[in-house]
């Protein structure tokens, strides 16, 4: 099945009349989670990204204090990849490297400040250097002003 390009879709969706432009979005929305989330972020929290970004750490705190209870290292690892997963979705709804960034390092502080022993497991060992990788990448898409802000935040969590 040939699937149309993005101009085409454009044209054929500037043609629809509003009512089933409409129905076409629930329907979408209805198809999987993932649009209906990204719908929602659309409609109700794209015009103050501070806000989302705010929700998005309080989130990391409140699955980072469900962690301080947890002994096991591999539930650990699965969790955290969990999180991860989520917060990647979040940046890429965002579409904003800055926030983007500023979530990733918010992430590493609260794990280095946890009493997660990461130090012991190879793999959380390894997700941390690759967020702080992406970190790296991230800001070098940025600003020159910003940039600096962001390595020095970086500096203090390293």
């Amino acid at each position: 099945m040939k699937v149309s390009s993005l101009s085409e879709l454009k044209k054929e969706l500037h043609e629809l009349p509003q009512k089933q432009l409409m129905d076409l979005c629930l329907s979408l929305a209805k198809y999987k989670k993932d649009n209906k989330e990204f719908l929602d972020y659309l409609l109700f929290q794209s015009h103050d990204k501070q806000s989302f970004v705010t929700a998005i750490k309080t989130e990391i705190d409140e699955h980072f204090n469900e962690l301080k209870f947890q002994t096991n290292l591999y539930f650990v690892k699965k969790s955290l990849r969990k999180l991860l997963r989520t917060l990647t979705k979040y940046c890429k709804y965002m579409g904003d490297k800055a926030s983007a960034t500023d979530v990733h390092i918010y992430f590493c502080v609260k794990l280095k400040a946890s009493n997660i022993p990461y130090h012991k497991s190879q793999l959380l060992v390894n997700m941390y250097e690759q967020q702080l990788k992406k970190i790296n990448t991230l800001i070098l898409g940025l600003h020159e002003d910003l940039q600096q802000d962001y390595f020095n935040e970086l500096q203090q969590i390293l």
